[in-house]
């Protein structure tokens, strides 16, 4: 029977990275991968000789000295072809018929704002201090967890943040609008969670020419390189326990292998449904995993589009209804959309755009139980009417657009259900709740001792979340201090 260091469940950006950096360390790495390719949501998926990303489109904090930078120098990830967006203008917000530019940098954020909202001038900067006192302090979360800035404000609601700083309600929706980069929940999301996404973002944002799954593949490679296995197709089946720990893991139903250490990077539920019967792992702290809330998920539209039809711009575009409500769950699919483009291969011209709007597991639901491609009539008509919702909110701001596809590609919650095992479908995991940190934010370690947790559905979500929360599951076995040492995080 094989025997390893470390098993890591599911090669999504928090395992594989895990299994880079442990590797790295000379641990005896395997990494289990049940779907054909690596990369979770990072991964890219080939249509009609076109590829297209999953859920991958765009990083913040990637310029020098930032904190992401420093993530991905340690694991070699600098060297693909990144593409910064426009620092003017990396992100534009539409509100109905307003158009607002969110710029790189914290003062050119604050005056860009400013001359659309001058009596609000001193609240911006009141905000962007907040946002880049969260930025600075990441560096001290890895160093001192549990006692840095951001053990507090997770516990403290960022719509009340909001609404206290700024007193104008459309500045509050502006700055609320790239919201699809989190679930805006006025009673539960923490602050802690909007000010490190927002600020990465404001710091700088780059797209990845060619797809997201460079990333993973990189690491992919990194792991082979260190000595490490990854294997695709190797769904585990189960996981059991004796004398205490997780003493033998299932692959395919049939094989067997041990390990000392096992990371699950895919949500706590599924993986401890994995578990067999065991007195470490009560029912009432199953039962609690199994309670835990999901955020909403996504209908996307990956469009190809005809040639030189929809000049590239090299920023992000948020369109939302001038009567949404941002802080509330919008799962009707008529009030918000991200409109994201592809850095074209070559010319400037767009090739491949990404349409996203919030849609709930409930729309989809009834179908969990059926087969890819054999959901019937009824589900194929929801895709497409879906999809003529999308590009109605698309030619707002984009007119003539549904003239210039020649193929659209759409997916569902189900659909990131089937493919990558994101419970419901869920585009953020587990919802995150100010009023209840302690039973919403996960650490990695489980009742079993050998048994950790990795991913977006711990405590922060994004690349650079994901990165952060990884870092921490790999201390739980060879120390922080290693960790610190290794990404020599005081120098950060």
């Amino acid at each position: 029977m094989n025997q390893y260091d470390v098993t890591i469940i599911g090669a999504g950006l928090g395992g594989l990275e895990c299994g880079f950096l442990l590797s790295k360390l000379g641990l005896n790495v395997l990494v289990l991968e049940k779907e054909p390719h690596v990369g979770g949501c990072l991964q890219t998926f080939q249509r009609a000789g076109h590829t297209f990303d999953t859920g991958f489109h765009y990083v913040g904090a990637l310029a020098e000295g930032q904190t992401l930078n420093h993530i991905f120098r340690y694991f070699q990830l600098l060297d693909l072809p990144w593409q910064q967006l426009d620092t003017d203008c990396f992100d534009e917000v539409v509100v109905g018929e307003r158009s607002f530019a969110f710029a790189n940098g914290h003062d050119a954020f604050v005056e860009t704002l400013a001359q659309h909202f001058p009596h609000q001038r001193e609240a911006l900067k009141q905000y962007v201090a907040l946002l880049k006192q969260v930025g600075d302090n990441l560096p001290k979360s890895i160093l001192n967890p549990g006692q840095d800035l951001g053990a507090s404000l997770f516990a403290c609601s960022a719509h009340k943040f909001l609404c206290e700083t700024i007193s104008d309600p459309l500045l509050r929706n502006v700055l609320s609008g790239t919201s699809l980069k989190m679930e805006l929940k006025a009673d539960t999301l923490p602050l802690y969670v909007f000010a490190q996404i927002n600020n990465s973002f404001i710091q700088s944002a780059w797209r990845l020419r060619g797809g997201g799954q460079q990333l993973v593949d990189a690491l992919a490679n990194g792991i082979r390189r260190h000595g490490g296995e990854v294997r695709t197709q190797a769904e585990v089946t189960s996981l059991r326990e004796a004398e205490g720990v997780i003493s033998e893991i299932e692959i395919n139903h049939d094989e067997k292998i041990v390990s000392k250490w096992v990371i699950g990077n895919l949500h706590p539920a599924c993986l401890l449904a994995l578990v067999e019967e065991t007195k470490l792992l009560r029912r009432i702290y199953r039962q609690r995993i199994n309670r835990l809330e999901n955020t909403y998920g996504m209908f996307t539209a990956n469009l190809r589009l005809h040639d030189n039809a929809l000049p590239y711009v090299n920023s992000n575009i948020y369109w939302h209804n001038s009567n949404a409500d941002l802080w509330q769950p919008h799962n009707n699919g008529e009030e918000s959309l991200l409109i994201s483009y592809q850095v074209p291969e070559k010319g400037d011209f767009a090739t491949n755009i990404d349409l996203l709007t919030p849609m709930s597991w409930s729309e989809v639901e009834q179908w969990q139980s059926t087969k890819v491609g054999r959901r019937g009539d009824d589900y194929k008509q929801l895709k497409q009417q879906w999809l003529d919702k999308t590009l109605d909110m698309a030619e707002h701001r984009l007119p003539g657009l549904r003239q210039m596809v020649d193929k659209a590609y759409t997916s569902t919650p189900l659909t990131y259900n089937n493919y990558v095992n994101t419970a419901q479908g869920s585009a953020y995991g587990i919802r995150k709740d100010y009023a209840n940190p302690l039973g919403t934010i996960l650490a990695p370690q489980t009742p079993i001792p050998n048994l950790l947790l990795t991913g977006q559905s711990l405590n922060l979500h994004g690349v650079l979340g994901t990165s952060m929360t990884s870092l921490f599951t790999c201390a739980a076995i060879v120390g922080l201090e290693k960790v610190v040492d290794e990404l020599k995080v005081h120098e950060w």
